[in-house]
C-alpha cells in the first residue's frame, strides 16, 4: 500500500513553509501594504512592483482545461530541474535515500541527486532496443529507495518506454515513481496524466520548453495526486515562478492551434530528416524516435561533431554516454536547416 506520510523526510513533515501575505487573507484588496513593495510602481511600462502569485492559479487555471486535470492537481517549477530538485529535497534522505535511474537518460537526475547527497542506482537499458530491464530494477530497489525516474520518450534515445512495464512499476513500488515527458507531444504513447487517480505514488512532469516553444522562460509542469502537489508547494520557493512568466505563459496557452500545427510539422520533419540520415555514408543508423529529436549512429561521432561546429552547426555529441557510443543526438530543425545539415554531414570525409 502506497503511503506518503512514511515516504516523507522527518524535518519535511515538521516544517512550517514560509507564508505570504497574499495567502493569509481571503477576499478582495485594493490597497496592499503588507510585503514593503515599492507602492509607488516600477521603472517599466507593465508594474512589476508586486509580487506574483506564489501559486500561480491562473495559469494553473488555464492548464487544467488543456489537460483536464483539477488544478490542484499541477505543480509549477522553475523549469522541470525544479521539479526533480523539490522531490529530492521532499522525500530523500542525504546519505541513506537513493533513487533508481535508466541510463543512458537526462543528466540531472543524476546531477541533482549529488547534489542532495541522494545515492544513485543505476540500471541500465536494454542495448539497442533501450528499454527497461526489469530483474535488474528488481534487484536494485530496497527499503531506502524513495524514487524511481522514467523518461519516456527517453533522452538521448528518443524511443518511448513500454507502457506495461511503466504499470508494473507503478503497481508494485511503494515510493514514488516519476514518469518524465517532455517530450509526449510528439509521441504516439498517450500520457500518464489520464492514470493519476489511478496511481497515488505517480508523478507525470512535462514541460513548456520543447513543444510549446517556451524554453526561455522556465517553466516545468509536473502533475499528481493534490497529496504530493502540497508537499511540494510545502518545499519550493515562495515566488519561484515570476510574473512575466505568468503574464507571458497565459499568452502562449491561447495559441493551442498554432503549438499543434508546429508538432505536426515537426513530426513530419522527423521522419524526413531519418530517412536523408540514413542514405549518408557517415550514417550507420538511426534510432526509431517519438521525440523532436533524432538519435543517429556514425562512423565518427567527434569528427563529424567538430566538422559542424566550424560551418556553425550545433548538435550534441553523446559518443561517450553509456550504450551510445558513436552517436549523435540532433534535433528536427526547420526544413531549411534540416537540408544544410544533411549537406554538412555528407561533406564529411
Amino acid at each position: 500500500m502506497f503511503d506518503l506520510n512514511s515516504l516523507l523526510r522527518d524535518n519535511i513533515k515538521r516544517l512550517v513553509p514560509y507564508s505570504t501575505a497574499r495567502d493569509e487573507f481571503k477576499g478582495e484588496a485594493s490597497i496592499f501594504l503588507d510585503a514593503n513593495e515599492n507602492s509607488y510602481g516600477s521603472p517599466l511600462p507593465v508594474k512589476y512592483n508586486r509580487y506574483p502569485d506564489p501559486m500561480q492559479w491562473k495559469v494553473k487555471y488555464k492548464l487544467a482545461e488543456i489537460k483536464g486535470v483539477p488544478p490542484q492537481n499541477i505543480f509549477l517549477g522553475n523549469g522541470s530541474d525544479e521539479v526533480i530538485d523539490v522531490l529530492y529535497r521532499s522525500f530523500c534522505r542525504p546519505g541513506i535515500d537513493n533513487v533508481v535511474l535508466f541510463p543512458p537518460t537526462y543528466g540531472m537526475y543524476e546531477v541533482s541527486a549529488n547534489i542532495n547527497d541522494v545515492i544513485v542506482r543505476k540500471v541500465s537499458l536494454t542495448p539497442d532496443t533501450f528499454q527497461l530491464d526489469m530483474p535488474a530494477l528488481q534487484e536494485a530497489v530496497d527499503e531506502n529507495t524513495k524514487l524511481i525516474f522514467i523518461c519516456s520518450p527517453n533522452n538521448p534515445t528518443g524511443n518511448s518506454i513500454d507502457r506495461s512495464d511503466i504499470e508494473m512499476i507503478l503497481n508494485n513500488f511503494d515510493g514514488i515513481v516519476v514518469v518524465d515527458e517532455a517530450y509526449i507531444n510528439y509521441a504516439r504513447q498517450k500520457t500518464f496524466i489520464s492514470e493519476l487517480t489511478e496511481y497515488p505514488n505517480l508523478v507525470v512532469m512535462q514541460t513548456l520548453s520543447k513543444a510549446w516553444g517556451l524554453a526561455a522562460l522556465r517553466v516545468g509542469m509536473a502533475f499528481a495526486g493534490e497529496d504530493i502537489v502540497n508537499v511540494l508547494n510545502k518545499v519550493k520557493a515562495p515566488y519561484n515562478i515570476n510574473q512575466s512568466a505568468q503574464d507571458l505563459v497565459l499568452e502562449a496557452l491561447k495559441n493551442i492551434g498554432q503549438v499543434n500545427e508546429w508538432i505536426k510539422d515537426a513530426v513530419v520533419e522527423r521522419d524526413k530528416l531519418a530517412a536523408s540520415l540514413e542514405s549518408l555514408p557517415q550514417v550507420e543508423y538511426v534510432y526509431p524516435s517519438d521525440a523532436n529529436f533524432l538519435l543517429a549512429k556514425t562512423t565518427d561521432a567527434k569528427g563529424i561533431y567538430n566538422s559542424l561546429v566550424e560551418k556553425g552547426i550545433i548538435v550534441r555529441d553523446r559518443s561517450k554516454v553509456e550504450l551510445c557510443g558513436g552517436c549523435l543526438r540532433i534535433t528536427v530543425g526547420t526544413p531549411e536547416e534540416n537540408v544544410t545539415l544533411v549537406k554538412a554531414i555528407n561533406d564529411f570525409k
